[in-house]
């Protein structure tokens, strides 16, 4: 039997994204399975229903009891979790560190979920790697956050008036977010600097043309994050950093630790060292913050310093980040869809290792300690 699947119009404020775009239903469809979707689901990320072929429409609640697998962009609220039948796939962000009474209630429901965030970073995974899609749009959008709260150009520009000098940027963190803010900075013209406490990502800020940031402190750590930092590591990347940070006329951080409050990197002291007039863009704000000074989704002011603390960057840029996100789960999905039934190869390591909840059990370990002990 054809496999059913289902997209939702996501219920969270300021949520613009929607799970499955035209492109890859039309994909679904010719693989052999059945879409089926909320009506207006993708009206926020400018996706109208006339846009879709040969889906079936129908109301949220239809959705959640008919549909074999569930796609969504953030976590399920409860009240819809317990519209779920036994059995259900669920696949999107789920936020397995933040959300135990919602994992809970996938466990009870007997709900075989699939967290986006858990995809294993080994190469085959690339193209579902839904965090690294998701944040290369953060780092673009940060960037053009910072140039909006300047009172000055980023490029340098020679006019009759003289000539004006480019801005300085620098860049805390070099991962995707990161290179991306780089990439972005540099084509608008600012001289910028980056640094990540990872070495190995030095050839990779210089390939963009950015100066990597020395500070003689790495923190190397497993599947492509850094380790948490000792206090003397901390104290000594301290001391490099503020200086670069009270040189620098927007200050973009994206640092953070999977499943922790993010890291704090730049401190009162290092923002009252900065120039009048000064950004700092904090991509961490959900974490908690790089900057001892940011608030979620508001903008500080501190000594005429502006620390601006964004979040869900990706729904600012819904209509790509909903394109670029249904592809990274056409991709995670496809290898389980066998003549459009569906039928999950659990010896697959992108399945096993990205599985939440199955059969009534907890399958992240993690999340299972943190839930039962």
């Amino acid at each position: 039997m054809p496999a059913m699947i289902g997209a939702l119009l996501e219920r969270t404020p300021g949520e613009r994204r929607v799970s499955l775009v035209p492109e890859v239903t039309g994909k679904l469809i010719r693989a052999g399975a059945q879409v089926l979707m909320e009506h207006g689901a993708g009206e926020g990320a400018r996706f109208p229903d006339s846009a879709y072929q040969g889906v079936q429409w129908t109301d949220a609640g239809a959705v959640l009891e008919r549909a074999q697998v569930l796609l969504t962009v953030q976590p399920l609220a409860l009240e819809r979790i317990e519209r779920l039948k036994s059995g259900t796939v669920l696949i999107g962000f789920l936020q397995p560190y933040a959300r135990h009474e919602e994992v809970r209630a996938l466990k009870e429901r007997g709900v075989t979920s699939f967290a986006m965030e858990l995809v294993p970073r080994i190469s085959r995974a690339q193209s579902m790697d839904a965090l690294s899609s998701q944040a290369a749009i953060s780092g673009y959008k940060a960037v053009l956050i910072a140039a909006n709260h300047l009172q000055k150009f980023l490029p340098m520009l020679t006019t009759a008036a003289g000539t004006v000098r480019p801005a300085q940027v620098l860049i805390i963190g070099a991962g995707v977010a990161g290179l991306q803010a780089i990439a972005t900075a540099k084509r608008l013209g600012a001289v910028v600097e980056a640094y990540d406490v990872r070495t190995a990502t030095r050839e990779q800020v210089k390939s963009l043309g950015a100066k990597f940031v020395e500070t003689g402190v790495s923190a190397e750590g497993s599947g492509g994050y850094a380790r948490e930092l000792t206090e003397e590591e901390k104290r000594r990347q301290q001391e490099v950093l503020d200086a670069r940070i009270a040189a620098a006329d927007a200050v973009v951080t994206t640092a953070s630790v999977p499943g922790r409050a993010a890291p704090k990197i730049i401190l009162r002291a290092a923002v009252e060292r900065m120039r009048p007039g000064s950004v700092i863009i904090d991509l961490a704000a959900e974490q908690g913050g790089n900057c001892e000074l940011t608030r979620a989704g508001e903008t500080v002011t501190h000594r005429d310093v502006e620390v601006v603390g964004p979040v869900n960057l990706p729904a600012r840029l819904a209509y790509n980040a909903s394109e670029m996100y249904a592809r990274n789960l056409l991709n995670f999905l496809t290898p389980a869809l066998k003549g459009g039934e569906l039928a999950i190869d659990w010896n697959d390591e992108v399945f096993a290792q990205s599985c939440l909840t199955h059969a009534g059990e907890i399958r992240h370990e993690p999340t299972r300690k943190a839930l039962e002990g």
